[in-house]
C-alpha cells in the first residue's frame, strides 16, 4: 500500500502535468483551425469566407473559433502573419562550399513551392485580390520584408545585417518588391509560366549582386567625390 507522502506526491504531480496536457492539446487545435483558414482564404477572397466555413472545415464550434482568434478579421491578420514567418521572398541559405547561382535557385525553387500551396492568401496579402491595400497587413509584410533583407545580406556578405550599408539594404528590398510582382505575373495574370519566374528571379539576384548593385555603389561614390 502506497504511503500518504507518495500518494500526495502522485496527486501534486497529476495536478501539474494535466494543465500541460490541456495546453498541448488547445494548441493543436489552435494550429487546426489556423490551417484550415489558411486554406480556405487561399482558395476563396476573404468576402467570400465565413467563420461558419472555416469552423465547419476544422471540426470545431464557431465559439471555439472566436475564442481562440476573436474575429475573422483578427484570424485573416494571423493567417497573414503565419504566412510571413515564411520568406516574402526568395532567400538563399548560407552554404558554404557551393555556387551562389546553384544555392538561389534552390532557394528561388522552395519559395515558388510555398506560393503554390498559398496562392490565395499571397495574393490578397500582397493586394493581388481580395481585400486591396490593408494597413495592418502591409505593417506585417514589411516587418517580413526587413527580416528577408537581413537574411539576403547575410547570405552575400560576411558581415551581420545590422552593418550593411544602406544601398545594399534597399538593393535587397528593391528584389523583395522585384519578387512580389513576378509573382502576380504568374499566379494571377498568367503573364508568366513557373519556368519563366524561376528564371526571372535566379538571374535577376544574380544580376542585381554581380552588376547592378557595384554600379550603384560606384554611381555613390562618384557623387561624393563631386
Amino acid at each position: 500500500m502506497a504511503s500518504a507522502p507518495a500518494e500526495r506526491r502522485a496527486a501534486t504531480d497529476s495536478a501539474v502535468a494535466e494543465p500541460r496536457w490541456q495546453r498541448l492539446e488547445h494548441d493543436e487545435r489552435r494550429a487546426q483551425i489556423l490551417a484550415c483558414a489558411r486554406r480556405l482564404f487561399s482558395e476563396r477572397k476573404y468576402d467570400s469566407v465565413s467563420t461558419t466555413d472555416i469552423a465547419r472545415e476544422a471540426g470545431v464550434a464557431r465559439g471555439l473559433l472566436h475564442h481562440y482568434f476573436g474575429t475573422k478579421r483578427d484570424l485573416y491578420l494571423e493567417v497573414v502573419r503565419s504566412l510571413m514567418r515564411m520568406p516574402s521572398n526568395p532567400v538563399p541559405l548560407q552554404s558554404p562550399g557551393r555556387g551562389l547561382e546553384v544555392v538561389i535557385s534552390e532557394s528561388v525553387e522552395r519559395w515558388l513551392q510555398m506560393l503554390e500551396r498559398n496562392r490565395g492568401t499571397w495574393l490578397a496579402a500582397i493586394g493581388g485580390r481580395g481585400l486591396g491595400r490593408d494597413a495592418e497587413v502591409e505593417a506585417i509584410l514589411d516587418e517580413a520584408r526587413e527580416r528577408a533583407a537581413d537574411r539576403l545580406i547575410e547570405a552575400v556578405q560576411s558581415y551581420e545585417a545590422s552593418q550593411a550599408p544602406a544601398e545594399l539594404r534597399a538593393a535587397m528590398r528593391s528584389y523583395s518588391g522585384f519578387a512580389e510582382a513576378a509573382s502576380v505575373e504568374w499566379l494571377e495574370r498568367r503573364r508568366l509560366t513557373r519556368e519563366q519566374v524561376k528564371a526571372l528571379l535566379t538571374q535577376g539576384f544574380l544580376s542585381i549582386i554581380r552588376d547592378v548593385l557595384p554600379a550603384v555603389q560606384s554611381a555613390s561614390d562618384g557623387a561624393a567625390s563631386r
